[in-house]
C-alpha cells in the first residue's frame, strides 16, 4: 500500500496547516518535512489537514512532505520500560545523551525501549493451549523486583501453534505463533504497540476498597488514598507539591511507580533523576529505581509533546496493571499539560473558554483520571492504576479552571497551603480544605489491618481542629486568656496534633515513613492525652497545672524517640500520662 503524502501549506509554531490530506485519518501519526519531525493529525477538513508536531519545527519550510504512517500516536510495549527514562512520546534520554549529547536532535525518529537487548523468557503455556487476548503466555525477569509477564496482544487468540525454545529473545523475535479459529496465523513478539490516547481493555472494574499506604500520616489516617482512586495535589509555588508526590512514590505501596514530570523546571526533574537512584526500596533493600518508570518532558521541550506526555505515562501504566500489579502514576503537573493545551489551542484558532483554556479541558481531564481503577485483568488477575496528580495553580488561586475542573473527577483533594509552607510544616496540607471520599470505601481495610474502628478517632481529631480554627478567629479578636479552660485545652492540644502527628519529617529516618499500626497509636496516645486532660479541667483544675510543658513535648517527640519497630514502648508514654494526670487529680481532691 502506497503511503499518502501532503504538502505544508502554513507553519505556526508546533501547528502545520496540510494540504493534499483527504486520506489522512484524526490521530494519525506523520512524519513531517525532510528532518521527518514526528507529528499527529489533529485536524480534517475536507483537502487540508492540521498536524500537532512533537518536535521542534524550526528550519521546516512550505512545500516540504508530510507522510502518513498508517498507524495512530502509539507506544511499544515490552521489556526494558523499567529504569529507563523516556521524554513525552517515549524516546529514551539515556541513549539520546549518549549518542547525541545533552540536546534532543530533531528528526531521529520514534525510536523507544532497547530492541537489541536480550531477555531471558520462561513460557508458561504449550503448544496446543488456547489462549486469548490479555493472557500471559511467558515471564521475563525484567529487574531483581519486578518480573515482566508478556501478555498475549488484543485481538490475538487461538490455539499455539509454535512456541520457540526456552531461552535469551530480543523484543523484536517472534516467540510465539497462535491460529485463530479462521486458520490464519498469527505471529507474538515480546512487545506490543498500544495507541495512547486509548484506554486498554478489562474484564471487570472492582470496588474500591483498599488503601494505599504512603507512610504520610495525614494522609493514611485522615485523608486517605485508595488503590485504584484519583488524587489531586493542587498548591502554589514553594508549597511542596514536587516533595509530596517524590515521598508518594518513595513510600506508598504501589508495586510499580510511574513517574511524568509533565512541563515542570528543568532544575527540579534533575533532582528527581538524582534522588530516585541512590533510593533504596524498604520493602526489599534494592534500588527503587527498578521498579520506576520516569518520563520528563520539561518545561524547555517542545509544547506538544507535553501535551503527549500524560498519555503516554497512564499507558504505561494500564500495561503493568495488566500483569496483575498495583500502579501509581505521580503527574507533575496537570497544570503545564493544560497549558499546552491552551497553547496549541490558540494556535488553531479555537474559540477560547475560561482563562483561555479550551472548552474541552473538563472533558480531557475526565479522560485522564476515569483510566484510574481497580480491575480485574483480562488474564484473570487482579491490578490497579492510581492516579495523583499534582495542579500548579497561578498564585495558588484554588478557583481557577484546572482546579476547579480537577475537583470534579477526583476523590482526594489535598490542598496544600502557602502559610503552612511557609512555618516549615511540612507536608503543607490543610487540614480545613482537603477531602477524601475513600474514608468510608476503605473501611473494612482498616478494620481487617488494625482491628480498630479508625473513622471514629478521626472524625474526633478533625473536630479539635476544627473548633481550634474558631476559637483563633476569637483569640486575634480578644485573647486567649478570656476563654474557658476546656477551649483553651483545646487550643493546646490541636498544636498537639499539628506539631506531633501531621507535621512529618521527609528527612529522618523514623519519621520519613511511618507504618499505619504506629500512625493509631500516635493519634490514640494524644487523644489519651485530651480525655485525660479534659476530665482534670471538669474537676476544676486550673488549665496552668493541666497543661504539663514537659508532658506535652514528650507527646509531640514520640515521632522520634519511638522506633518504628518499638510501637510497644508508646504504651510508656501512655502510662506516664494516666500516671501525671491521677497524681494531679488526688492532689486536687484533698
Amino acid at each position: 500500500m502506497s503511503k499518502l503524502i501532503g504538502e505544508i501549506q502554513m507553519i505556526n509554531g508546533p501547528v502545520i496547516l496540510g494540504k493534499n490530506m483527504t486520506g489522512f485519518k484524526m490521530r494519525e501519526m506523520v512524519m513531517v518535512g525532510t528532518k521527518k519531525l514526528i507529528g499527529e493529525v489533529i485536524a480534517v477538513d475536507g483537502d487540508f489537514g492540521t498536524v500537532q508536531v512533537y518536535e521542534e519545527t524550526e528550519g521546516v519550510k512550505r512545500g516540504e512532505e508530510i507522510i502518513s504512517t498508517g498507524k495512530p500516536l502509539s507506544l511499544k510495549l515490552g521489556p526494558g520500560m523499567l529504569s529507563n527514562m523516556f521524554d513525552g512520546i517515549q524516546r529514551p534520554l539515556k541513549r539520546i545523551r549518549d549518542e547525541h549529547g545533552s540536546f534532543i536532535p530533531e528528526g531521529i525518529g520514534l525510536i523507544s525501549i532497547d530492541e537489541e537487548a536480550l531477555w531471558e523468557v520462561e513460557f508458561t503455556v504449550a503448544v496446543g493451549d488456547y489462549v486469548k487476548q490479555g493472557h500471559i503466555f511467558g515471564k521475563v525477569e525484567e529487574t531483581p523486583l519486578i518480573t515482566h509477564k508478556l501478555l498475549v496482544p488484543i485481538g490475538v487468540e487461538g490455539k499455539i501453534s509454535w512456541l520457540a525454545a526456552p531461552g535469551k529473545y530480543n523484543i523484536n523475535h517472534v516467540v510465539m505463533k497462535v491460529k485463530d479459529l479462521k486458520g490464519e496465523e498469527h505471529e507474538v513478539m515480546m512487545h506490543q504497540e498500544w495507541p495512547v490516547r486509548v484506554q486498554r481493555p478489562v474484564d471487570e472494574r472492582l470496588q474500591i476498597d483498599k488503601l494505599l499506604i504512603t507512610g504520610q500520616r495525614v494522609l493514611d489516617i485522615f485523608f486517605p488514598i485508595a488503590k485504584g482512586g484519583t488524587a489531586a495535589i493542587p498548591g502554589g509555588f514553594g508549597t511542596g507539591k514536587t516533595m509530596t508526590q517524590h515521598q508518594l512514590a518513595k513510600w506508598s505501596d504501589a508495586d510499580i511507580i510511574v513517574y511524568v514530570g509533565c512541563g515542570e523546571r528543568g532544575n527540579e526533574m534533575t533532582e528527581v533523576l538524582e534522588d530516585f537512584p541512590k533510593l533504596i526500596d524498604p520493602k526489599s533493600d534494592r534500588p527503587i529505581m527498578e521498579r520506576t518508570v520516569l518520563i520528563a518532558n520539561t518545561s524547555n521541550m517542545p509544547v506538544a509533546a507535553r501535551e503527549a506526555s500524560i498519555y503516554t505515562g497512564i499507558t504505561m501504566a494500564e500495561y503493568f496493571r495488566d500483569m496483575g500489579y498495583n500502579v501509581a502514576i505521580m503527574a507533575d503537573s496537570t497544570s503545564r499539560w493544560a497549558e499546552a493545551l491552551r497553547e496549541i489551542s490558540g494556535r488553531l484558532e479555537e474559540m477560547p473558554a475560561e482563562e483561555g483554556y479550551p472548552a474541552y479541558l473538563p472533558s480531557r481531564l475526565a479522560q485522564f483520571y476515569e483510566r484510574a481503577g481497580y480491575v480485574k485483568t483480562l488474564s484473570g488477575e487482579e491490578g490497579s492504576v492510581t492516579i495523583i496528580g499534582a495542579v500548579s495553580p497561578a498564585g495558588g488561586d484554588f478557583s481557577e479552571p484546572v482546579t476547579e475542573n480537577t475537583k470534579r473527577f477526583v476523590n482526594v483533594f489535598l490542598g496544600l497551603d502557602r502559610e503552612l509552607a511557609y512555618s516549615r510544616h511540612y507536608p503543607a496540607i490543610n487540614w480545613l480544605t482537603s477531602y477524601s471520599g475513600y474514608s468510608d470505601m476503605i473501611k473494612k481495610f482498616y478494620e481487617k489491618e488494625l482491628n480498630e474502628d479508625i473513622e471514629g478517632i478521626r472524625s474526633r481529631m478533625l473536630n479539635l481542629l476544627y473548633d481550634e480554627s474558631r476559637l483563633l478567629e476569637i483569640v486575634l479578636l480578644v485573647g486567649e486568656d478570656v476563654l474557658p479552660d476546656d477551649q483553651r485545652l483545646i487550643l493546646e492540644v490541636a498544636r498537639v496534633i499539628k506539631i506531633g502527628f501531621l507535621q512529618q519529617n521527609a528527612f529522618h529516618k523514623e519519621d520519613t515513613f511511618v507504618p499505619l499500626k504506629k500512625q493509631l497509636e500516635m493519634l490514640k496516645t494524644i487523644e489519651l492525652l485530651y480525655n485525660r486532660g479534659l476530665q482534670a479541667v471538669k474537676k476544676g483544675i486550673p488549665i496552668s497545672r493541666v497543661r504539663n510543658a514537659e508532658l506535652y513535648e514528650e507527646v509531640i517527640k514520640m515521632k522520634y524517640s519511638i522506633p518504628n519497630e518499638e510501637i510497644e514502648k508508646i504504651q510508656g508514654l501512655n502510662t506516664m500520662i494516666n500516671e501525671f494526670y491521677n497524681q494531679l487529680e488526688s492532689e486536687y481532691s484533698k
